[in-house]
């Protein structure tokens, strides 16, 4: 399953970068993110790895995250595993001037397993509608200080 998302920031691109590119402000804009801690490499750099875990209604999900590429401001890609998914992930961030950032987000899901495979079929909408949920709330963190967190922005 293939799929792009997209959204304009009313912030310069170096200014959504610096956002993005910060593990403390995850927990601002990923709902559900419960913790995350360094595995392998340095962090932000290609190669390096990061579990992710995340409160989804009464479900437990951990992620790991490896990077495949980071060449920001321009674009970053990385690539996240859980029990029977893979998705490859690749973003990229355009200087629209006017303090105006287009982040355009790219997702390949491939599912492992006939029940992950029927979800997918039956719920294709579930994944867009939640990245999207994501730049949403990247944008109002970003703009604005909102934050996703139980504990509020900083």
């Amino acid at each position: 399953m293939k799929y792009t998302s997209e959204i304009i920031i009313d912030l310069p691109r170096e200014e959504v970068i610096k956002k993005l590119d910060n593990a403390e402000n995850m927990k601002h804009w990923q709902r559900g993110l419960v913790n995350y801690k360094f595995l392998d490499g340095i962090p932000g750099k290609v190669g390096a790895k990061m579990e992710l875990e995340y409160k989804m209604g009464k479900r437990n999900v951990v992620l790991t995250e490896t990077i495949t590429k980071n060449e920001f401001p321009n674009e970053f890609h990385a690539h996240y595993d859980a029990k029977g998914v893979h998705n490859e992930q690749k973003n990229f961030f355009h200087d629209l001037g006017e303090n105006k950032t287009k982040w355009v987000s790219e997702s390949e899901f491939e599912f492992q397993g006939f029940g992950m495979k029927v979800m997918a079929f039956l719920m294709p909408g579930a994944f867009k509608k939640q990245s999207m949920k994501y730049l949403k709330d990247f944008k109002n963190f970003a703009e604005t200080g909102t934050s996703v967190s139980e504990n509020g922005a900083n």
